[in-house]
C-alpha cells in the first residue's frame, strides 16, 4: 500500500526510542505520522523538534492505560487523518524493585501501561484493519522479558507482550495484518543514561557489542516491520541485544 496514504501511530513517541521510531517513520514517507505522549505539552514540543513544518508529524495526548481515552483519541485521529492502518506501541515505564519489596502499586502501574495499553490501543485499530484486510502492528518488548533482577514486573510485562503479538498475530494473518514485537536491550536514552556509572559499565560489559544500541538502530528494524517488505513476516519477535541474547 502506498505509503503517502496511511496513517500511522507511535505511542511513547515523544523521547528515546519512540522519538527515533516517529523521525524514522516520517523519512519513510508515510502521509502522516502521530506521535503520541501522556502529556500534551511533551508530545506538542517534540513534534516541532521533529517536523518544524508541520507537514507529517501529529501529536496528541492520550493515556493508553486509561481505555475510554484510548478509544476517544483513535476516533478523534480518524476523524482528522483518517483510521490508523500502522499502529506501533512503544509506550512503556518502569518501577523497579526486588519482588519482595514491591507494592502492589508498583506492579500495577507497569502492567496497566505496558500491558494493558498495548491491549487498548489494539483494541481501537484492529476493527478499522480488518475491515480494510491491511495492518501492521509492532509491539516494543524487551529482553526483561527473559529474566531480569529488579524487574519482575516489567519483565512479565513485556513477556505478555511477546505472548500477546504471537496470539493476535495467528488471529489477524488471513486479513493481511502482520503483528510483530521487537525486543531491545539496552538503549542509550536519557532514561538509562540516569544509571550509575559502575551499572552502566556492568551493563555494556555484558554486550558482547561492548556498546549500547542506538535509538535509531531500533527504529530501523521497526521501519522493516512497518513495511511491506516484512508481508510475510507474522508472529515474529526480533531481538535487538548486540548478540547479547542468541
Amino acid at each position: 500500500m502506498d505509503r503517502k496514504q496511511l496513517c500511522a501511530a507511535v505511542t511513547g513517541g515523544a523521547k528515546g526510542i519512540g522519538e527515533a521510531i516517529v523521525r524514522r517513520l516520517m523519512q519513510d514517507g508515510y502521509g502522516h505520522v502521530v506521535l503520541l505522549d501522556v502529556d500534551v505539552e511533551t508530545a506538542s514540543e517534540a513534534a516541532k523538534r521533529i517536523d518544524p513544518k508541520g507537514e507529517t508529524v501529529l501529536p496528541y495526548a492520550c493515556d493508553v492505560s486509561d481505555a475510554q481515552a484510548v478509544e476517544e483519541c483513535f476516533a478523534q485521529i480518524a476523524r482528522d487523518c483518517g483510521p490508523v492502518l500502522v499502529l506501533v506501541n512503544n509506550a512503556g515505564i518502569t518501577k523497579d524493585g526486588m519482588f519482595h519489596k514491591m507494592t502492589r502499586q508498583q506492579w500495577d502501574q507497569v502492567i496497566d501501561v505496558n500491558l494493558s495499553g498495548m491491549y487498548n490501543t489494539c483494541r481501537a485499530v484492529i476493527g478499522p484493519m480488518r475491515e480494510r484486510a491491511y495492518g501492521k502492528i509492532v509491539n516494543l518488548a524487551s529482553v526483561s522479558a527473559f529474566g531480569n533482577v529488579g524487574q519482575s514486573n516489567y519483565g512479565a510485562s513485556k513477556a505478555g507482550v511477546i505472548g500477546f503479538t504471537k496470539c493476535l498475530a495467528r488471529e489477524s494473518a488471513r486479513k493481511n495484518i502482520t503483528v510483530n514485537a521487537v525486543a531491545p536491550s539496552y538503549v542509550d536514552t536519557e532514561m538509562l543514561r540516569a544509571v550509575p556509572e559502575e551499572t552502566m559499565r556492568r551493563f555494556i560489559e555484558a554486550i558482547p557489542a561492548q556498546r549500547l544500541a542506538r535509538p535509531e538502530e531500533i527504529a530501523s528494524v521497526v521501519s522493516f516491520l512497518c513495511s511491506d517488505d516484512s508481508s510475510f513476516v507474522n508472529g515474529e519477535c526480533i531481538i535487538a541485544s548486540g548478540g547479547s541474547y542468541m
